[in-house]
């Protein structure tokens, strides 16, 4: 952990940069190391075919962004990653967003009762 997934309209695949995203919000979790653990990161997206936006009438965009982590940081640490990443949306689609309708929107997942992993990643790092 942590895993970054972004969902996004496919009306965003031209004009959105999703993969320079992705690599965006890698850069800001490796600046945390001593939160996140580099070996742990994971950032995928997803892009939707069907949805429906307000009444449907326009061709609205969104996307959607979670960070899922495990337990064991200070809130602190979540509240100024996620602000971090949330600033970085932000201003990865602020052109798109004074061109188009568009809803940004981020949570973040904190699993209570753990997670099962394997991974040697770490031990690159």
């Amino acid at each position: 952990m942590p895993h970054f997934i972004v969902e996004y309209t496919n009306n965003l695949r031209e004009d959105g940069e999703i993969k320079n995203l992705l690599k965006k919000i890698n850069k800001i979790l490796i600046e945390r190391r001593d939160v996140f653990p580099i070996g742990g990161i994971r950032s995928r997206a997803i892009e939707l075919q069907d949805y429906v936006i307000a009444d449907g009438t326009e061709d609205d965009a969104f996307v959607h962004a979670q960070l899922k982590i495990g337990t064991g940081r200070s809130q602190a640490e979540k509240t100024e990653a996620c602000d971090a990443i949330f600033e970085e949306m932000k201003q990865h689609f602020s052109g798109l967003f004074e061109r188009r309708y568009l809803g940004l929107s981020f949570e973040l997942v904190e699993f209570q009762n753990g997670t099962y992993k394997h991974n040697n990643i770490h031990t690159r790092f």
